[in-house]
């Protein structure tokens, strides 16, 4: 069993990283400010323009399979370095048979987008079950969007193509979406629509910034079982796209990323002050917004749930790397079908 770790996030314009023994130091200012054994990292994130590592460091971080990734400060993913590809020749072969095959793609792209529906119904269930007395006809139009999404489920285990299976993701996705004003307990947000490119409001834009921390997780996680991230099932190939990182993050978006955001705005740990609008409208998360959201990222990577298949504790931050394994298993021939993640 992989060992719990921690990602290293670097959010300060002029940061310097290098390797100082076994470990990574940051500098910042000419100055030391922090130093991290690489036994203790799984990857290191830097959301600044001007954040620099020496090729010692990177060499050290290849050899130690801790994947460095850089961003722009709103979170845009520009580059990583990694070592050497992990597996075995034939399980990509596998992979990549699997995923010119419709059929075999269909069947695990249907759980990966049942457990995704599944998971935000009981995203919504919760907030019922927590809050539901405080506002009857809140809880109304949510027990009405779960009931929804329960449709969804099943029509997303009978679709018998990608795109009718697409279709019914997207149909969840609204019904998801235009009800996650009703899951925000703090009245000074709202999500009117769930919109990217470019994040028209705080809520946007924190779902996005937190996507792009799971994207990074998935990524490294199929990186470290042998994985290809860009030759995906539900999402097809395209130039530069992470389609197997997608798939991956399907099921767990709910669970991890969606309640990181509802807990930090319900928790009223971010405000309208931590976000700004620029020049193209859009809005994103200002510095000290994204150190609170790290900071409650690996929060949530440490909570420990029950795994329903392998039926042991284990942690959110553990979560992808087990699917992966789980994923990688089922294309060798070990596992009859992808067991995607379903919360309780």
């Amino acid at each position: 069993m992989k060992t719990h770790l921690n990602t290293l996030f670097v959010t300060q314009e002029g940061t310097y990283l290098h390797r100082d023994g076994a470990a990574v130091e940051v500098r910042q200012e000419g100055k030391p400010r922090l130093r991290v054994p690489l036994h203790n990292l799984d990857g290191i994130c830097c959301f600044a323009w001007d954040c620099t590592a020496s090729a010692a460091l990177l060499a050290a971080c290849a050899e130690a399979d801790v994947t460095v990734s850089f961003h722009t400060p709103s979170g845009k993913f520009q580059a990583a370095t990694r070592g050497f590809t992990s597996g075995n020749i034939l399980l990509r072969r596998a992979q990549y048979r699997a995923s010119e095959d419709e059929s075999l793609s269909l069947a695990i792209a249907r759980n990966m987008v049942a457990a995704k529906i599944a998971n935000a119904r009981q995203v919504i269930l919760r907030v019922v079950r927590d809050h539901g007395s405080r506002d009857e006809e809140k809880a109304a139009r949510l027990s009405a969007a779960a009931e929804q999404l329960t449709h969804r489920v099943r029509f997303a285990q009978a679709a018998d193509n990608l795109d009718s299976l697409r279709g019914v993701e997207g149909d969840a996705a609204t019904f998801y979406f235009g009800a996650f004003s009703d899951l925000l307990t703090n009245n000074e947000f709202v999500l009117d629509a769930r919109q990217r490119r470019p994040p028209i409001d705080p809520v946007n834009a924190l779902l996005s910034f937190c996507y792009t921390l799971l994207m990074h997780d998935c990524r490294s996680a199929l990186e470290g079982c042998g994985l290809d991230p860009q030759c995906g099932f539900l999402h097809r190939d395209r130039p530069g796209r992470q389609s197997l990182a997608l798939d991956l993050m399907e099921e767990l978006r709910a669970p991890i990323a969606d309640r990181v955001a509802l807990t930090l705005l319900n928790r009223r740990q971010l405000g309208h002050k931590d976000f700004e609008t620029r020049e193209n409208g859009g809005v994103y998360l200002k510095p000290d917004g994204r150190k609170t959201v790290f900071a409650a990222w690996q929060e949530r990577k440490q909570t420990e749930i029950l795994h329903p298949l392998l039926d042991e504790r284990i942690s959110y931050g553990l979560l992808p790397h087990i699917q992966a394994r789980l994923l990688a298993r089922h294309l060798r021939g070990d596992l009859d079908g992808y067991p995607a993640f379903l919360t309780r």
